[in-house]
């Protein structure tokens, strides 16, 4: 794995000048992943959402890697295509260098508008790193509920009051989807733990086949919490076995990140103003049941690990 001074030296691939808000973690990630992808050419993907919009505002770019831009669902499609038109000109001599692909997508272009087609790349076996950056609504639009939204998070579209304590269905677990399809590789990962996640990509790109990573990424104005503290949520979200870090691989588990004594889900609910409804009187049974799940997929994520390693 690459060290941070060999990192340090190598040329960014996502620049400064875009238009982020302060504090988004979306950005640090992608230039975590480009930069973990080294100086080797790489073609990139994006569907439309936050980071293509931020970073291609005409007619500049942030971009300093070949990027294409395309619709909301077919991030997956778009890099499949150029990666089978590589392999193609590379078998008729046409094409010598080494290149590596990478697409990008949030949740919204990838748990729900772009599955389809990210599930057919996978199935067709395409040689490509598949990113989301998942900040758990489709924040680019004004917050609206995505099925990466947990269970009672206040959106626009799933406003917390009367009649519903914020979001009434459970998150889907897209990891586990795309597990499902037996890809090369494939993993959780988040910014706070930027070496994991540097290492979790060349892991990917090494890899012989498709290959994914879903980075939690948590979102200033969407998740309502101060700029200053993006790193803190994000690690919070480890320690708390909200977002547990781990990576699939040749049929096995493996946990990067086992929290000695986890600390309560309510730590990394409390500092977000999207669960603040969760904190008054009368909502404790809400609390329990979000941490009765958090626990209970940690014990089937456990029980997996164990059965596919002895």
């Amino acid at each position: 794995m690459a060290s941070l001074k060999e990192l340090s030296k190598r040329t960014e691939g996502l620049v400064g000048g875009h238009r982020a808000c302060a504090g988004c973690s979306a950005s640090t990630a992608i230039r975590q992943i480009l930069l973990a992808a080294g100086d080797k050419p790489t073609v990139t993907g994006i569907c439309t959402g936050c980071m293509e919009v931020v970073t291609t505002i005409f007619p500049y770019t942030a971009w300093n890697v070949n990027l294409v831009h395309n619709a909301f669902e077919n991030s997956a499609a778009t890099v499949s295509g150029m990666e089978a038109a590589y392999r193609a000109l590379k078998r008729k001599g046409k094409i010598d260098a080494e290149i590596q692909f990478i697409a990008f997508g949030g949740d919204g272009g990838t748990y729900d508008i772009g599955l389809q087609s990210l599930s057919g790349a996978i199935e067709r076996r395409h040689k490509m790193l598949y990113v989301c950056y998942d900040n758990e609504a489709y924040m680019n639009t004004g917050y609206q509920r995505s099925s990466a939204t947990p269970y009672c998070a206040h959106t626009t579209t799933s406003p917390a009051g009367t009649k519903i304590p914020g979001k009434p269905q459970k998150r889907k677990d897209l990891t586990e989807i795309i597990i499902a399809h037996d890809p090369a590789y494939a993993a959780q990962a988040t910014p706070g733990y930027y070496m994991d996640l540097i290492r979790k990509v060349e892991k990917a790109l090494a890899a012989d086949g498709p290959s994914f990573i879903n980075v939690l990424s948590p979102c200033v104005p969407g998740w309502g919490y101060p700029l200053d503290q993006t790193m803190n949520i994000s690690k919070l979200a480890v320690e708390t076995l909200f977002w547990p870090i781990y990576e699939w691989q040749d049929g096995k588990y493996k946990i990067n990140i086992k929290p000695r004594e986890p600390k309560p889900l309510v730590d990394f609910l409390k500092l977000q103003a999207r669960f603040r409804h969760l904190l008054k009187p009368g909502n404790e049974h809400l609390l329990e049941e979000l941490q009765a799940e958090v626990n209970r997929r940690w014990e089937v994520l456990l029980r997996k690990e164990q059965a596919t390693n002895g």
